[in-house]
């Protein structure tokens, strides 16, 4: 639709024998060129993220007859990819793909336009952002930073990391020096865990080393590319922290009110489009990683209950104390929290008991095949 409302306006051309010059689309009329650049937060070799930000960049080409142009670019090739928030701020790049609990240390606001600990599914997320408001408490957030953030790409939820030594009690995370992401690691430093940030193509080279004693990403895809079963042998699931990551496009502020309207309209679109085709890619490629990696040893371990307890519990306390800090968190809180309550009711009835039920005979039957 959008692309024939861009290329509307030729000039209609009779059956009359008599040639008439061919009038130029209204686009190559009207609209400008535009060429901007991305900054990623992650590597090219991950196909998955860093491919989502790509698939934006393809779709707004395609959308706008490539009239306007973003070129995409890897972690550390222009700015490093904990930085890329600073880079749109300031304008070094018009925008950048990123997940926003990276920029936790700003503010912890960041965390709801990404992940929060035992948060929200894809699905319900991705209601409360394009349906249920989300988009909009979050977007005077935002414009304190020069930024417009828009939704594109979602991981589903994710595995818990990898781990030197097993982790059977709460006491186990003492000192455990963990390689985690966003509000995560506030988290989890109630609990005695040492968190660090690091980014994607950097932790394999500090879990080999020692330098940390476990590591999250996303999952067996990702984290099969990145090689974390070479060196630590223990998978723990789930990943309590993301029940899902929405990725985002950071956008300088002044860039995005600058485009026409339909290149805004193209830019929302292949945003929309990248959420969907993340999502499948994960969910198409993290069941037989899985079963490869634990074909090469790799030893699946679910968190134990007293440790899922223990970081709920931390997990809603450091909510209070954040938000009665930071007003701007507190604002954005209760308005997110209030929307997973409902959904929590809501989807108990109908997709947890649904699934609950087929998982259950699915598990009899593969039990029954052995």
């Amino acid at each position: 639709m959008i692309r024939r409302q861009l290329l509307a306006g030729g000039a209609a051309i009779g059956a009359s024998a008599v040639a008439v010059p061919l009038a130029a689309p209204a686009i190559a009329q009207t609209a400008p060129e535009i060429r901007w650049r991305l900054a990623s937060s992650f590597p090219r070799s991950l196909d998955t993220i860093y491919g989502a930000g790509e698939h934006v960049a393809k779709r707004v080409a395609a959308l706008t007859d490539n009239r306007f142009q973003i070129r995409a670019f890897p972690a550390g090739e222009l700015v490093p990819g904990l930085q890329v928030a600073d880079a749109v701020q300031n304008g070094t790049v018009e925008c950048a793909h990123t997940a926003s609990y990276y920029f936790v240390g700003k503010d912890p606001t960041f965390a709801f336009d990404g992940a929060v600990p035992f948060g929200m599914n894809m699905r319900q997320t991705n209601a409360w952002l394009q349906q249920g408001g989300g988009r909009d408490v979050l977007k005077e957030f935002f414009a304190t930073y020069n930024m417009v953030s828009i939704p594109a790409g979602n991981t589903g939820a994710q595995m818990g990391g990898w781990f030197r030594k097993e982790i059977k009690t709460v006491k186990d995370l003492e000192g455990l020096k963990f390689r985690v992401g966003g509000f995560a690691g506030n988290v989890l430093q109630k609990l005695g865990v040492v968190p660090q940030q690091i980014a994607g193509g950097d932790i394999y080279p500090a879990l080999e080393k020692g330098t940390i004693d476990a590591a999250e990403w996303i999952g067996p895809y990702d984290d099969e590319k990145l090689g974390f079963n070479r060196v630590a042998p223990f998978y723990y699931y789930p990943g309590w922290w993301e029940g899902c990551l929405n990725l985002s496009m950071f956008i300088n502020k002044a860039k995005y009110e600058e485009l026409p309207a339909l290149y805004k309209e193209a830019l929302e679109s292949a945003c929309r489009d990248a959420t969907i085709e993340t999502m499948a890619k994960y969910d198409v490629q993290n069941p037989p990683a899985l079963r490869r990696l634990i074909a090469g040893g790799a030893q699946l371990r679910p968190f134990p209950r007293d440790v899922m307890q223990a970081s709920y519990k931390a997990a809603f306390e450091l909510y209070d104390e954040t938000a009665a800090k930071n007003e701007t968190f507190k604002k954005v809180y209760a308005h997110w929290k209030a929307f997973r309550d409902e959904q929590y009711g809501w989807s108990r009835v109908a997709e947890y008991s649904f699934d609950q039920f087929v998982y259950a005979m699915y598990g009899q039957e593969a039990q029954a095949r052995r």
